[in-house]
């Protein structure tokens, strides 16, 4: 028996459907900047190369810093816990 992979979009074929796929770029979304301090929702769009996680889709979170075109958002993900990710900065939306 062969072992199969277990990578980003493993078993999500429904959310990959026409109407779930992430929405096009446009030059607008290319070319953003945040400062520290600022909220953002992180929605995932364009390619599936460098989106974070699915199960992120939507969380709000704190600009903490910056890292060349990507940023460190700082985001809750139950009432104790603290999460920082690495986002570009196409996949970020100012709330």
């Amino acid at each position: 028996m062969s072992e199969r992979s277990h990578g980003l979009f493993s078993g999500r074929a429904r959310h990959l459907a026409r109407h779930h796929k992430p929405s096009k770029l446009s030059i607008g979304s290319l070319v953003k900047n945040f400062d520290v301090g600022d909220r953002v929702a992180i929605v995932p769009k364009g390619n599936f190369k460098d989106i974070p996680h699915p199960r992120y889709r939507g969380r709000v979170g704190t600009v903490t810093e910056k890292r060349g075109s990507a940023y460190v958002v700082e985001l809750m993900v139950s009432n104790k816990t603290k999460r920082t990710l690495v986002v570009h900065q196409r996949h970020l939306e100012r709330l």
